[in-house]
């Protein structure tokens, strides 16, 4: 058998699964065997680090495949990215950070496919000669097309890389465990770090309480003329239809809802009244 190799940045690059997952997935193992191979490239260890770990420590027979597509880092990392977006498990934010992590590694392929063309283009230039051939552009999908691959509405993925980009550690642990939100870290995400590894530091309550201001105080910073609402956004503003169609149902929902507990409110009121006059 082929000598295994741990790489740690390929073994940390998906979140780890939670005590519970890895008791679960270790009593399937010891129960019914190793069914899925380890995905190898080469002899690193790709796809199946915990059935791996957990093979070992109980001796538990398993097979390992190749996977000859695999031609760099970056493919090996994009593999891992589209083989856990299939997974049901994978949280919302996971995915999001997943989708995140795909666009950066395509612009970087594309800066590097340009800077390859440019240089070939000079040096034909330079040396009097017939242009190279065209080197194949790599496309970059846009924010929609990354959100619906993730399962996600492009809202949600915004908010996700701004998580990233300005929240405090505390607060990617809070979203990570579940603790809070990915719409009350994205909120919290937009005030100073201090406050918000104070409230993380409190705990679930008030980083809720956190976003809650964070969201007010971003309507006071846009106030509408008294007896106006807040305007829609225009038809052609909309990035992801399905999400807002999803939202207005939504909206709908809530507002039927409402209609109905005022209408039981009223025939209560109605019933009492007559009997109020009844006596």
């Amino acid at each position: 058998m082929t000598s295994i190799q741990i790489n740690e940045e390929l073994r940390t690059y998906i979140e780890p699964l939670t005590s519970d997952e890895l008791e679960a997935l270790e009593r399937s193992l010891l129960a019914e065997g190793c069914r899925d191979a380890l995905v190898l490239w080469g002899d690193v260890l790709v796809d199946g680090h915990n059935r791996y770990a957990i093979c070992t420590k109980h001796g538990i027979p398993f097979k390992t495949v190749q996977n000859p597509r695999f031609k760099s880092m970056d493919d090996v990392r994009l593999w891992m990215i589209e083989n856990h977006l299939g997974r049901r498990s994978v949280s919302d934010f996971q995915r999001g950070v997943l989708a995140l992590r795909k666009k950066e590694i395509l612009e970087q392929r594309a800066r590097e496919a340009q800077e390859q063309a440019n240089a070939l283009a000079a040096q034909a230039e330079a040396e009097s000669s017939l242009p190279p051939a065209n080197i194949e552009p790599v496309t970059i999908p846009n924010r929609q097309t990354l959100a619906r691959a993730a399962r996600l509405s492009s809202n949600t993925l915004g908010q996700i890389e701004r998580i990233q980009k300005a929240a405090a550690p505390e607060v990617v642990r809070a979203v990570q465990s579940g603790e809070i939100s990915i719409n009350a870290a994205a909120a919290v995400a937009a005030l100073p770090v201090d406050q918000q590894v104070s409230a993380a530091a409190e705990g679930r309550k008030a980083l809720k309480e956190l976003a809650r201001q964070a969201r007010e105080a971003k309507l006071r910073a846009k106030p509408t003329p008294e007896g106006e609402q807040t305007p829609e956004p225009p038809v052609e503003e909309i990035e992801d239809y399905p999400a807002e169609v999803l939202r207005l149902r939504e909206l709908v929902k809530a507002l039927t809802h409402e209609r109905d507990a005022l209408k039981k409110k009223v025939m209560q009121l109605t019933v009492a009244l007559s009997e109020a006059r009844r006596d």
